[in-house]
């Protein structure tokens, strides 16, 4: 199994314990993925340290605001790191509106544009308010106009509604612990629909513990939870979903 989204860095438990859990568990990668400078550093040191861990680096767009062109540079050369496997995560959060709205498009938009030139994968944090769609309908907006071919992880999956779009163009859906919810129907849905090559599992650690142990922290080793769930909404066996996405993650990471 993998993980492909989580911020070890940001979890309460050790790391050398969080990575053996996750070993113990059967998750073989994990893809620690970086907020800004400090933590980007703390991402690539981790995928350092341990065979199965590899960073994404980005800045968050609830951060935009701190981002400038020394920021830009700093980003540039953490990308290159050769344990660096994408970038991101970035994109667009109107629902903490801690960054003007053209702020985080202008992060974002450079973020998509580098990730085009190292012909990286671009990890996308999308987040509307309830009810709403409007992040998601930008996020949407600013790939088809600059990612042109580059590959996209909609992470932490949460727009239902844009789940055919989103396979229309060939972008990969990584569902969360919140799939696992009661009320989480729709997402299920959505999980059973999208082509099996564009299908994705993480934790977001240390947010969205899945149903299982929901209210704790959540860590990688409970990917294999959120990954039952979605194999069960799609019909087939753990075994089987475990190798479609270790294969998706395969093809899209290159680890």
């Amino acid at each position: 199994m993998i993980d492909s989204h989580a911020h070890l860095f940001l979890c309460e438990r050790d790391e050398d314990e969080l990575v053996a859990g996750a070993a113990e568990a059967g998750v073989e990668r994990i893809l620690n993925i970086g907020l800004g400078r400090t933590s980007n550093v703390q991402a690539i040191g981790a995928a350092e340290r341990h065979e199965i861990v590899f960073a994404g680096v980005g800045h968050h767009p609830t951060e935009a605001g701190l981002f400038d062109e020394a920021e830009l540079e700093h980003l540039v050369q953490q990308a290159e790191h050769p344990d660096v496997l994408a970038v991101g995560e970035t994109g667009l959060d109107y629902y903490r509106e801690s960054a003007g709205a053209a702020e985080q498009r202008h992060a974002f938009e450079a973020q998509v544009e580098l990730a085009r030139s190292l012909e990286l994968p671009v990890v996308i944090h999308a987040r509307d308010r309830d009810g709403e769609t409007r992040a998601i309908d930008d996020v949407f907006e600013v790939l088809d106009r600059l990612a042109d071919g580059t590959p996209v992880v909609l992470h932490c999956f949460s727009a239902p509604t844009h789940a055919a779009a989103a396979a229309e163009r060939g972008w990969h859906c990584s569902f969360a612990g919140h799939t696992t919810y009661p009320k989480s129907e729709e997402l299920r849905a959505a999980a059973a629909e999208l082509p099996e090559d564009l299908l994705l599992v993480e934790t977001d650690s240390p947010y969205l513990a899945p149903q299982t142990v929901r209210g704790k922290p959540n860590e990688p080793a409970y990917v294999v939870d959120t990954a039952r769930v979605v194999a069960e909404a799609r019909g087939v066996s753990y075994e089987e979903l475990e190798r479609t996405v270790e294969a998706n993650a395969r093809e899209l990471f290159g680890w």
